[in-house]
Parts: structure tokens; sequence; C-alpha cells
């Protein structure tokens, strides 16, 4: 029997060789400060794509100069962008991953000069800015400024884009009751809360129609925050939109004591997938392949998500081939010393 774990996985129009997919992590690179990809991106993503991921997310790209989570960020608020990012997909497509782009706006925890904005004029912690509260101008600009991006991602040549709805950035901040207090049509309930991601998918939409995931922090580790039960409504009406997969992670709302152990996130990823029914990703601490393949093979999530382990080991899928007893066709130069 085949690992579940290398198995193809189709959304749309894209099909993934496998279920493995290099999460999105910032690698704070553009040292020119002024999001442009640097020789660093190509050979970081490029050696993933060697290695036979499956799925490779490039890290968090800001929509706007002001929402990049720092100013090494990559970003994707201007067309200047859009040539160096257009290398990174070209440069991995041709070794037979897919690559995804997560598009963000860093919120409240932006740190960059200047006013940054939030829902609500809330600090994360005492040594970070006030945000200013969002004017609905301002609220429209940004939406506005999520299409845009997802524009350039299109002309980028990307397979797949993730909006950035977890760790207390700027879409968690307007679903969350412990960041959102607004009291217009964007704050209260949490229908009201849902309303700026309802629309900023809406807006990616008019000009995306290839997959589109979003990450969430499915547990807020705040017995004020939202519950698993609001999630899986979230995650509900993100299907009706048309989202083809939940990225689950949790955490980074609030300053919060976690204590993570091996899979310790697969759980939401379940429970959301089941409650929703709707696609899910796995990630946090998945780092051995059995671990991964239970994920897969038990209906626990549709594809499982490496983080670290994947900077450890850019060809960590060959090593669960092999010890999975799975097929894992080589790049031909390196057909002599694969297995």
């Amino acid at each position: 029997m085949t690992a579940a774990l290398f198995t193809p996985y189709s959304i749309k129009n894209v099909t993934f060789a496998n279920r493995i997919v290099m999460s999105p992590m910032c690698m704070y690179s553009c040292e020119a400060q002024d999001g442009k990809a640097t020789d660093f991106h190509y050979t970081h993503y490029t050696s993933r794509a060697m290695g036979k991921v499956g799925l490779i997310f490039t890290e968090a790209a800001a929509v706007t100069k002001q929402g990049r989570i720092s100013p090494e960020d990559l970003g994707i608020w201007s067309d200047e962008h859009i040539e160096g990012l257009k290398k990174i997909v070209h440069l991995s497509q041709e070794h037979g991953a897919k690559v995804g782009i997560q598009i963000a706006h860093a919120g409240r925890k932006a740190r960059v000069d200047g006013p940054i904005l939030a829902p609500s004029a809330i600090p994360f912690d005492d040594g970070m800015k006030t945000p200013e509260e969002m004017t609905k101008q301002q609220i429209n600009e940004t939406i506005d400024a999520f299409r845009e991006g997802a524009r350039r991602a299109k002309e980028a040549g990307f397979d797949v884009i993730e909006l950035h709805g977890a760790h207390g950035y700027l879409i968690s901040e307007f679903l969350s009751p412990l960041t959102n207090n607004r009291n217009d049509e964007y704050g209260g309930s949490r229908e009201n809360r849902y309303t700026f991601l309802q629309r900023t998918i809406d807006s990616v939409k008019e000009v995306w129609d290839g997959p589109l995931f979003v990450r969430i922090s499915a547990d807020e580790y705040n017995e004020e925050g939202n519950k698993i039960d609001d999630f899986i409504y979230f995650a509900s009406e993100m299907k009706k939109q048309g989202v083809d997969l939940v990225d689950c992670s949790t955490g980074g709302i609030v300053p919060a004591k976690i204590n993570p152990y091996p899979g310790y996130q697969v759980t939401h990823s379940e429970q959301i997938r089941h409650g929703a029914k709707i696609a899910t990703g796995a990630v946090g601490l998945i780092t051995h392949p059995l671990q991964a393949e239970e994920i897969i093979q038990n209906g626990r999530a549709d594809l499982v998500f490496l983080a670290r382990e994947l900077l450890r080991d850019p060809y960590w899928p060959r090593k669960a081939s092999v010890e999975l007893n799975a097929e894992l066709e080589p790049p031909k130069q390196y057909e002599r010393g694969w297995n």
C-alpha cells in the first residue's frame, strides 16, 4: 500500500505530488527593506523543491508597506515585487513543486516606523506600539490591498494563495473578541467579526480563481477568546465563500504561555475538518515521518505543514519516503546518491 503521505492531492486545477507542505516562515532577509526577493530567497525555496516538498509556501508577504511584520519581510504591495517573486516560483516549479504565497497584514504586531493600524486601539503588550483604530476608509483600502496582492501573486505565477488569518495579525485581530471591540459592522458578534475576512475573501476572488487557503489560530489560549466552535463557524463560512483549505495553527493573538508537544495542534485540524467539512492542513511540531503518515492516514488533515523540520533538513521528504517505504523520484542529477 502506498503511504498516504505520498499520494497526490488535487485542489481545483492544481495537483500536489504529495501531502508535504513547507509552512510559511518569516526569513527576515530583505536587506534593503524594500520587500524584494534576494539571492537568499532563490536558494532557500528552490532547495526545498529539489528536496521534493509537494507545496512550498513563501513567507508572509505584506500587502501594504505599513503592514509588514518586520522591515525585512517580503512584500507584495507594489508591482516592483512581481519580478523577484516570479523567479522564486519558476525556480521551484521546474523541480516539480507547486508554490504558494501567504499574503498578510501585521496589524497591531507590525514592527515598522510610523503609525500602525488595527481593528481597535489595543497594543499587543507593554513593549509594542498602540495601534490606531482603523477607519472605514482604511478598512476598505486594506481590503483593496489584499485584492491587489492577489493580482500580483497571479501575475508572478503562484499556484496557491493563503490569507494569513492567524497569529494575532490583522485578520485574526478582527476575528477575535480579545482584539476587536468595535461597535460597527466589523465588531461585536462573531458574525460581525467575520465581516473583514468575508470581504477580503470576496475581494481576492475577484482576481484569483486558483486554490485559496486561510491560516487561522484555532486556539487563542484565553478563556475570553474564540473557542473551537467559533472556528468551526468561521471555517464553515469560508467554505461557503469558496475557500479550499483551512491551515490550522494556534496562538499569537494575545501573550500566552503555551506548552507545545509533538502534534499539539493536530486536534484542531481534525475538529475543523469534520465539523466544517472542509479540507484542513495540520501544523505544529510535526517532525517524524510516521507521525505525518498517521495524520493523513487517519483523516486528521489533508495536508501536513512542516516548518522548523524543513529548515533542519530540506530533503526531509526523501527521509520520509525511505522510512515509509514509498517511492519518491529524485532530481535526475541526484539519482546516484538518493537511495
